[in-house]
Parts: structure tokens; C-alpha cells; sequence
């Protein structure tokens, strides 16, 4: 890994990319007529359109099957490392994950996959690491999850064998507690001797320090403050520090920007809370807890329903753009790195957030004035 790549070929200490936009309904659980369909050729229109406006990453989300509900919450949507391939034949400089679930795929073929992706977007291409969640899907897949200690242990493992075959020249035998592979060989290797950046979200201790000790940026969730959030952000620096290694953090947030921030609130009340899908809400977090070691207690869920219909429990980043753009500069000086955005419907929000706020943030020193592609 390169420091271009962990920089996400960008000078701005803020880096800003979309979150979730391969799926329908994109990250928020919503009846909203005009909420984000997830056309090919939307996702297209999307991509170009960060990368002209100089953003740094588009984040995908893993999901085969959908969550029900009225609008059968992200029912529709593409596969991630293809849709990431698609996409980086159609940018010149933005990074494009794939989300895998690394119990569903063979690290041989992901690793060739990657690689492969990764010559299309000549070094482009990132790895959202995910190590077990959905209980529905592993069962529609007819896989055992481990527990949540032990997805951890095979997670390190099944990178371990990636990495090998990114960087050994020689065939190999590898024979580990869970993998077992004779005379592995791999060619080519990643983009000019690279590797590509790889992310997790590990929340638990265990999945931090998974995170922390094994991938190149942490995607954590502010809970209930920025300035409690810093604090997490500055122990996994100092963890990682302790490593002798580099950590970028970054979170997830929902943003409602409009020209007032009565505007603002009012769609965001409109479209997760009094639209919200909540038969599908209730399905997710149902999904994610029981392929947890941990039960999500009632008035957790009471608290943070309209955050979960509004974005997976992201961050609410509503108002006009002098109060959004304020609120990303203090998640910036909080030590996050990176923010991941979901809108109802990026291609109609996200312009008004690039001539409105990331101006804002320009003056603001966090970010850099976009280069022409």
C-alpha cells in the first residue's frame, strides 16, 4: 500500500464518498416515492458526478436478499465487487470498495478477484472487510456463522492467505485453523506492487481490534456525540500507534441539507420518521442482532428507530448548509478521517451539497479545492 492509497488520492484531511448507493432505497428505510433506485445507469451518473466534483470514494453494501417491509428495504441492488469494477472503468481518480462477506467467498478467488478489479481502476480499488452480520443471509446461503469471537479468527486468517497471494512469488501451502490450501500461486499481483485498502467496522472490542490490527481504516459509528465519539476515535490512533501503524477512522452519516434548516428538519421527520419503513426496520435490526453476541436492549431500539430507518443508526447531519458543513468539520477535529454519506436520493441532493458545503468546508480548511479529472 502506497501513501496515494491510503490518502485516497487526496489532499483534503476530510475525504467524503457515498455510502450504500448499489442498493435500492440506498441506506435509508423509506416509502418516500422518490427514494434511490439503484439504476446501473444512476450509479453511473453518480460516479462521474463525485469525481468531477472531486470526492474521494463510493462505499457499497453486501446485501442478498432484502428486509421486507412495504418497500422491501434493499431488495434490488448489485453485487459489490462487480458494480465497483463498472464503476471504476467509468472515473479516472475515485476509489471504489467492495463490501465482502468473508465466510461466503474462497480466498483464492477473492483474492484473484481483487486483483483483477483493481488492474481495471490502475489502483483504485478498496475492501470493506465484513466478517458475519445478517443471520438470514448466512442461512439463504445455508453457512453456520461462528461466534462472534471466532469470525474474527477466521476473518484474520482468510486475509492472511489474501495477503500471501498478493505478495508471495512462489507457490505455497498454507494450512491454518479453518484453511487448508496446497501449491497456491497467484499472478498477477495488485496494481504497480500496491495492495488495495481494506476497512472494517468492527464495533466490539474484538472487532475493533480486528480492525485496528488488520485493515487500513476503522468505519465507526458516532453514537451518542462527536465530541464521546472523539474519544473512541483517539484510543483506536493510540492502539494503533502502539502497532507501529498508521489507522484512518471513519464514520457513517445521514445528511439533509436544504436551504433552511426548518427544511432540513422537516424532510428529515417526513422521510424517517412519518415514511419510514418501519416493518423492514425492525426485520434489520431483528437480522443484525441475532448474528450477534450481543441482544439490543428495548429502549436502545426506542432511542435510535428513526436513526435506523433514517441510515443504519448513521450519524444525522440535518439542517442548512452552514450547520452541515459546521457539523463536518467538527466530526474533521474530532480525528475522523472520513465520512461516508447517505442521502434519500443522491443524485438529486448531492448537488446542492457540492456548491453549497463543500465550499464551506474549503474555508474551513478540512478540505482542498477539487482539481479538474
Amino acid at each position: 500500500m502506497t501513501a496515494d492509497r491510503a490518502e485516497l488520492y487526496s489532499a483534503s484531511a476530510l475525504k467524503l464518498g457515498i455510502f450504500g448507493a448499489n442498493m435500492s432505497s440506498g441506506i435509508a428505510a423509506t416509502k418516500v416515492p422518490e427514494r434511490w433506485s439503484a439504476a446501473w445507469e444512476d450509479n453511473v451518473a453518480l460516479a462521474r458526478m463525485l469525481d468531477a466534483a472531486g470526492l474521494e470514494f463510493m462505499l457499497p453494501v453486501a446485501r442478498w436478499k432484502g428486509f421486507g417491509g412495504a418497500t422491501n428495504f434493499e431488495g434490488a441492488g448489485f453485487e459489490t465487487v462487480t458494480w465497483a469494477c463498472g464503476l471504476l472503468g467509468e472515473t479516472r481518480r475515485l476509489t471504489v470498495f467492495g463490501t465482502v462477506h468473508a465466510p461466503l467467498v474462497h480466498p483464492i478467488f477473492a483474492a484473484k478477484q481483487f486483483v483483477t478489479v483493481d488492474h481495471v481502476g490502475r489502483g483504485r480499488f478498496g475492501l470493506n472487510l465484513v466478517c458475519g452480520w445478517n443471520q438470514d443471509e448466512f442461512e439463504m446461503f445455508n453457512e453456520r456463522q461462528r461466534d462472534h469471537e471466532t469470525r474474527y479468527v477466521y476473518g484474520a486468517e482468510w486475509l492472511r492467505v489474501i495477503r500471501m497471494m498478493w505478495e508471495c512469488d512462489e507457490p505455497f501451502d498454507f494450512t491454518g485453523e479453518f484453511i487448508t490450501l496446497h501449491g497456491v500461486e497467484a499472478a498477477p499481483k495488485p496494481y504497480r506492487g500496491t495492495q488495495p485498502l481494506i476497512m472494517n467496522a468492527g464495533s466490539s472490542d474484538t472487532g475493533k481490534a480486528f480492525a485496528i490490527a488488520n485493515c487500513a481504516y476503522l468505519l465507526s459509528t458516532i453514537r451518542n456525540s462527536v465530541a464521546e465519539a472523539a474519544e473512541n476515535v483517539g484510543d483506536a490512533h493510540r492502539r494503533a500507534a502502539a502497532l507501529g501503524k498508521r489507522l484512518g477512522v471513519m464514520t457513517t452519516a445521514s445528511v439533509v441539507c436544504r436551504p433552511t434548516r426548518r427544511e432540513a428538519e422537516d424532510y428529515y421527520r417526513y422521510y424517517a420518521d412519518e415514511q419510514a419503513d418501519w416493518d423492514a426496520v425492525e426485520h434489520m435490526v431483528d437480522a443484525g442482532t441475532r448474528g450477534s453476541s450481543t441482544t439490543m436492549q428495548p429502549e436502545h431500539y426506542r432511542r435510535m428507530r428513526v436513526r435506523f430507518a433514517a441510515g443504519y443508526g448513521g450519524w444525522p447531519v440535518v439542517g442548512d448548509p452552514d450547520t452541515v458543513a459546521a457539523e463536518f468539520v467538527a466530526i474533521a477535529r474530532a480525528g475522523f478521517s472520513g465520512i461516508a454519506m447517505g442521502f434519500v436520493n443522491y443524485l438529486a441532493e448531492l448537488p446542492y451539497f457540492r456548491d453549497e458545503v463543500l465550499p464551506r468546508l474549503e474555508r474551513a480548511g478540512v478540505r482542498v479545492p477539487a482539481t479538474p479529472a
